[in-house]
């Protein structure tokens, strides 16, 4: 059935690639169960299970409407007491299915092959390893998805809904003990935000393990700037037997902020139950949503871990999976064992040519103590603490091509010099008064980079090189792997403050409707710096980089160059007199009783 949204607006449709002539590793529709022994593995290749494991494939599940979804569910065999769910979320495929799999990176992310079983959906837990930790993974087909009825849809509160409904039928199996917690990187963590904010009564904890929670303002259309190429990607390999909703259609029919686009902001404000969140840097899609959804949540069971490594990685490490134990014990078997002493925030620090500071502890995030201090550009490529006084300006050619490998032209830089250990962690903000004779608006991007005492700009290699077992050098230069430094950007026609939404640290815009710019006039942007946590040692150096352009490494090599530019001609930027533009920094302190060594 289609979701409505209002009088008139209903999502545009694509379609989706059918099960059976698809590279998919479709196994059938066909319901069955077995028994998977301890030992048991898919290849020679595969972990094997440590527990032997009941494998029910493709249970239907009743939503509300009457639509039947599936789910593979994976429990263990060698308890006849009731065990919790972890129920994985995802249009992705279920336990081994689909297109997107780790290969899809260089080296896997640092991920050998052999210590997955292959029976994992794609970024969730691995059930080889969770039945033996007494556990029961359900990997889901939500609507639409291979054969579950329906159509797919992206993210939303009726996405929500369904996911409610599953819920509440899996915690009513008999094998469950009537807790269910949701779990998973990337899209399964976004889908959590929405179904746990629709509150269903079974539902004891969620770990969104990085995901946005805002589809427009975080994702497609980030500043107001339309980047679609990462989208397409994943709808084009979408596998069913009916239809998709075609977000990046809807995105070309109604570009600026309506009840649709809304609808796609999680209420992550309405969540009850306790939140594991883990949020990262090195992601360009996620990183914004992960932090605003623990800010947000309400209550005080919330904790938030900010790992140095890629979401990926960091999910099949036996740490992450301790971890996460330990959490799930607490709050789906009610199990006293200590979560609650683990620091509420605990955050890692990019050092860029060393290794990171690891799991840093603060009270709350932001962190309450963070200094803002503010750095003015000047005509000589510099940041200052003292104001220009003299009005000048510099530009750049804002509709060169970007490939988005780390090496583009056209982009202004303006450098800072520390004289004592810095520690930069939260959100930065690029104040700049700019303008454009050539066009009525202007595509503004802008990234902190860091230099060493030479000046040279490094680059975080987001996986440690004893995984990814390659040299510095040979590591391919994708965002998974390699990050540069935290990002913003901002439309012209959208830079009015959205006063709602905004905060004292974050300046959030209107997208509802476009105010152009005049040729030749000076208008103030205000342009927010995604989340970072980078230390500077003395002499080392911060490059605020301004350019027409995305300046973050494409996602996948054959994604450089697909995102269009929408500028015409050059940008000024402006500084001195009454146009000071200028950097503001969030610093912070170290605790005195952490090293800073790396942990």
């Amino acid at each position: 059935m289609p979701l409505e949204l209002g009088p008139t607006l209903t999502p545009l449709k694509r379609p989706v690639k059918l099960p059976e002539i698809s590279d998919s590793r479709y196994d059938g529709p066909e319901t069955c169960t077995n028994i998977l022994p301890e030992g048991y593995r898919k290849g020679h290749d595969r972990a094997p299970f440590r527990t032997a494991t009941i494998f029910e494939k493709d249970v239907k599940i009743a939503l509300r409407d009457g639509t039947q979804i599936r789910a593979d569910v994976f429990r263990p065999s060698s308890t006849v007491d009731p065990v919790p769910a972890l129920i994985a979320w995802s249009p992705y495929g279920k336990s081994g299915r689909g297109h997107f799999r780790l290969d899809i990176v260089p080296g896997r992310v640092g991920v050998p092959q052999n210590r997955l079983s292959g029976f994992e959906k794609f970024e969730a837990p691995d059930p080889a390893e969770w039945t033996a930790r007494g556990y029961a993974i359900v990997n889901v087909d939500p609507r639409g998805v291979y054969d579950s009825d329906g159509d797919i849809r992206w993210f939303g509160s009726a996405d929500g809904r369904d996911g409610y409904d599953v819920v509440e039928r899996i915690a009513e199996m008999p094998w469950c003990n009537g807790s269910v917690a949701l779990v998973g990187n990337s899209w399964l963590a976004m889908a959590q935000w929405f179904i746990a904010a629709e509150c269903p009564p079974h539902l004891k904890c969620i770990a969104p393990l990085e995901g946005a929670s805002d589809v427009y303002r975080e994702l497609l259309c980030r500043g107001g700037v339309p980047q679609t190429a990462f989208w397409k990607f994943l709808a084009d390999d979408f596998i069913g037997r009916n239809q998709q909703e075609d977000v990046v259609a809807m995105l070309d029919q109604y570009p600026q902020m309506n009840e649709y686009w809304e609808d796609k902001r999680a209420q992550v404000g309405r969540i009850k139950v306790p939140v594991y969140a883990l949020a990262s840097y090195s992601t360009f899609l996620h990183t914004m949503g992960s932090f605003r959804g623990f800010e947000e949540i309400q209550h005080e069971k919330k904790w938030l871990r900010v790992h140095p490594t890629q979401e990926w990685h960091d999910l099949y490490q036996p740490s992450t999976n301790d971890e996460l134990q330990q959490f799930f014990d607490r709050y789906t078997k009610g199990i006293q064992n200590g979560w609650e002493d683990v620091p509420r925030v605990r955050v890692s620090l990019l050092q860029f040519n060393k290794d990171p500071i690891i799991n840093v502890p603060f009270e709350d995030w932001p962190v309450p103590s963070t200094e803002y201090k503010r750095f003015f550009l000047s005509d000589n490529g510099l940041l200052s603490a003292v104001a220009p006084h003299q009005e000048d300006s510099v530009s750049y050619q804002s509709d060169v091509k970007s490939l988005q490998m780390g090496s583009d032209i056209e982009e202004l830089s303006f450098k800072y010099t520390f004289t004592q250990p810095t520690y930069v962690v939260g959100c930065a903000r690029a104040v700049l008064y700019m303008s454009c004779q050539d066009h009525d608006d202007m595509d503004v991007f802008v990234q902190l980079r860091k230099a060493d005492k030479e000046g040279h700009l490094l680059e975080n290699i987001n996986i440690p090189l004893k995984d990814l077992q390659v040299d510095s050098c040979d590591v391919e230069k994708v965002n998974p792997l390699i990050y540069l430094g935290p990002s913003g950007v901002l439309r012209a026609s959208y830079r009015g403050i959205d006063w709602k939404l905004s905060k004292p640290y974050w300046p959030e815009h209107c997208y509802d409707h476009r105010t152009p710019v005049p040729r030749g006039k000076i208008v103030k942007m205000d342009i927010g710096i995604w989340q970072t946590g980078i230390a500077f040692d003395v002499g080392e150096k911060l490059i605020l980089k301004v350019s027409g352009h995305n300046m973050t490494i494409a996602e996948f090599p054959h994604l450089r160059g697909a995102l269009p530019t929408y500028n015409v001609g050059r940008h000024h930027i402006h500084f001195g007199s009454s146009n000071q533009s200028h950097l503001l920094l969030p610093l912070v302190e170290v605790p005195h009783e952490v090293s800073i060594s790396p942990v």
